[in-house]
């Protein structure tokens, strides 16, 4: 076995190499890396079939290098550890892991013993592991009652971005009526219908495109991070049809 761990914070690279070499007397090879981008320059030149990514770091992303790893190698076992439980982080390791690949999220929370197991599973018995807080938020992204579909979260997502119906259309593909049908089924989802914006003399209380962004960002579905990267993959795609 040989390990690639990339982890922005010394301290925590010095914590999981060491839990790491505890848990792994056969680990032939452990790689520490400060960053993203220098994980995937060591995953380029050597080979490694186990990984451990901070979801957190500056140039790459954890979710970006496992993308990129996975793209290369979607056997490579890849634990995610991570400060984050919100949707936004967990959708987006959801959206890239491939067809049986094993993988794990633990949460940098857990006590040490339970980072210990999570490790042991995932690198050593070749199951997934994920921390129940995580478990909790992917079950109810499963729940077509109280999350969003794919198609309603690309809508949050264009509209967070502030593209115009006509704009959204051409970007997805659909028709405009089509994009505006998405856009009503996510306001649907968020509680933002029609007849669900209470009223008063001063006429609706909000207005509905906006009051979506603000969902979006209080509850967790989309953040920063998620926004600045779908704002690149915006910006190719503007660049190629403008």
């Amino acid at each position: 076995m040989r390990l690639l761990i990339a982890e922005d914070d010394k301290l925590h690279r010095e914590f999981l190499e060491r839990v790491a070499r505890a848990v792994l007397p056969d680990v032939e090879a452990v790689t520490v890396t400060p960053d993203g981008s220098v994980a995937l320059e060591a995953f380029e030149s050597e080979e490694f079939d186990s990984v451990i990514l901070d979801l957190q770091m500056p140039n790459v992303t954890g979710v970006d290098a496992a993308k990129a790893i996975w793209a290369r190698s979607p056997a490579t076992r890849i634990l995610f550890w991570s400060n984050y439980a919100e949707e936004a982080y967990i959708r987006g390791v959801t959206r890239i892991v491939p067809p049986a690949a094993v993988y794990g999220y633990v949460l940098k929370t857990a006590p040490e013993e339970q980072l210990k197991l999570a490790i042991q599973g995932v690198f050593v018995a070749e199951q997934c592991v994920i921390d129940r807080e995580v478990r909790g938020v992917q079950q109810r992204a499963h729940d077509r009652f109280s999350s969003l579909t794919d198609l309603e979260y690309e809508a949050l997502v264009d509209l967070c971005l502030g593209l115009t119906d006509k704009t959204m259309a051409a970007r997805r593909k659909v028709s405009l009526r089509g994009a505006q049908s998405r856009l009503q089924h996510l306001y649907q989802k968020l509680g933002l219908d029609r007849g669900d914006i209470p009223q008063g003399e001063f006429g609706p209380s909000f207005n509905a495109r906006t009051r979506a962004i603000f969902l979006a960002l209080s509850r967790g579905i989309l953040n920063a991070d998620t926004l600045r990267r779908e704002e690149t993959q915006f910006q190719d795609w503007l660049d190629k049809n403008t």
